[in-house]
């Protein structure tokens, strides 16, 4: 993979901070750059030299001008940019043109699929901001937060990412892990497990989260305690219906573990998950995704080392509201090998790419493992997995949008494709449901993620 920057002093800062090792806090002078040269999140502001990335505007915080938006609502995302069409298509054919802006798992699909995969790359946009209040805990967060504890834990302030201007694999990571998201989320998703000659199975999931750092009254207090809690409660298959199972997850993974506890229908009891995480599958995924692969990755970083490969162009999905709207029907979206390109919106895009290589003495079935993370949200946007071989296993990808209610991004529906048997996985497909995810309700507690709790949920 090529990484390329501009000669400016930016950028030699830029690549300055991929070659330091040290986990230190940012010196005030660089973090002076925060809302000049760089957005308050550490993207960028300008846009590149040959036009294909714009600047950044950062002109809406919220609903755009004459957008109707009723807060907490669940009603599917807006499309603001309906009416765009692809500036261009890339193809199988066409794709040695732009290979410097592809991934290894996107070049493997349009090998795999030659006649029928595409990516539409449209006109790029950004156009959305995070809230004053935000940028004041980035900039906050720049100055004074650290990776503490071998990685396991960061010292920082909730609610936005630690580190806007990040010099390590590691705070990279943890950028992703604790970004700025929905406090709650309530929402029935839909899961398509698609088998390579284009027969399906669908499953039906109830998901409750509440994110503790996120909590409007922590915003910029110290990070500590519990990141948040998760219930999901199986609806379909009729099998598995009844099902619930509980999560909670830590800051601070050399202090505590992610607990978990599952109700069982059937014997009608409940108990507690050992080991919960990892590369356990993820129930209804047919072996395509695992429990830390959600939101690309997840959960302790303990064991893999994790290097900052640097920043690179890459076409990647971004403010991808067609996708989601209530008109699409699954029948038309999921096709055979992958989801149809005409519901896709690629732009180009800055990302951060960093490599997770197993540890030894560590055991997961992901060897090695690439994110690609959007220098915008600071948030993993695809990802490419390999086996213990070191042979390319799987690519997936999410399509963020923009969310109203959050004023920040949020993950919409993914694709997580096995290369190997040409099947995928469609994750939290709400297109057909008659409501999409309420954010922000404030309507959650941690009362309701308790083992007795999990028990009543499932009755």
């Amino acid at each position: 993979m090529k990484f390329v920057t501009d000669r400016t002093p930016l950028a030699v800062a830029v690549g300055l901070m991929v070659a330091s090792s040290a986990w230190a806090k940012v010196p005030a002078s660089e973090a002076e750059q925060l809302g000049k040269e760089l957005t308050c999140v550490g993207a960028i502001k300008a846009g590149n030299k040959e036009g294909t990335i714009p600047e950044f505007t950062g002109k809406w915080a919220g609903a755009p001008t004459g957008v109707a938006h009723v807060q907490s609502s669940g009603k599917h995302p807006v499309d603001i940019y309906a009416d765009e069409k692809p500036l261009f298509v890339i193809t199988a054919e066409n794709m040695d043109k732009y290979g410097d802006k592809l991934s290894a798992g996107q070049k493997a699909m349009f090998q795999k699929y030659p006649k029928t995969m595409q990516i539409p790359v449209y006109k790029g946009h950004r156009d959305f901001r995070y809230t004053d209040e935000v940028c004041a805990v980035l900039k906050k967060n720049a100055l004074e937060s650290e990776v503490v504890d071998n990685g396991m834990g960061i010292k920082g302030s909730f609610g936005a990412i630690n580190f806007p201007i990040p010099k390590t694999g590691q705070e990279v990571i943890w950028n992703n892990l604790l970004p700025t998201r929905a406090y709650t989320e309530s929402i029935t998703r839909d899961m398509a497990n698609v088998l390579s000659d284009g027969s399906m199975s669908f499953g039906r999931m109830q998901n409750l989260n509440l994110d503790m750092v996120n909590k409007p009254e922590m915003l910029g207090k110290p990070v500590e305690g519990v990141m948040a809690y998760t219930r999901t409660r199986t609806l379909a298959p009729e099998r598995e219906k009844g099902g619930v199972t509980h999560s909670v997850e830590p800051v601070n993974f050399a202090k505590d573990k992610r607990l978990a506890w599952s109700y069982d229908p059937g014997t009608r009891r409940v108990r507690q998950v050992p080991e919960y995480g990892f590369d356990q599958p993820m129930a209804g995924t047919g072996g395509k995704m695992t429990i830390d692969s959600d939101r690309l990755f997840n959960g302790s970083p303990e064991r893999y080392s994790w290097k900052l490969l640097g920043k690179k162009e890459m076409y990647i999905p971004a403010n991808n509201y067609k996708i989601h709207q209530p008109t699409v029907k699954y029948a038309d979206l999921l096709k055979p090998g992958h989801a149809n390109p005409d519901f896709m919106r690629y732009e180009l895009r800055r990302v951060w790419a960093v490599e997770g290589t197993l540890k030894d003495g560590f055991r997961h079935v992901y060897g090695k493992r690439v994110l690609f993370v959007d220098e915008d949200t600071g948030q993993a946007v695809a990802a490419d997995m390999y086996d213990a071989r070191g042979q390319l296993w799987q690519h997936a990808f999410i399509n963020y949008y923009y969310s109203f209610d959050i004023k920040a991004w949020h993950a919409g529906t993914s694709f997580y494709h096995d290369l190997n048997s040409g099947g995928y996985m469609g994750y939290n497909l709400f297109q057909e449901r008659a409501q999409g995810p309420v954010l922000n309700k404030g309507d959650l507690v941690p009362a309701m993620f308790t083992p007795e709790a999990a028990r009543n949920a499932g009755n």
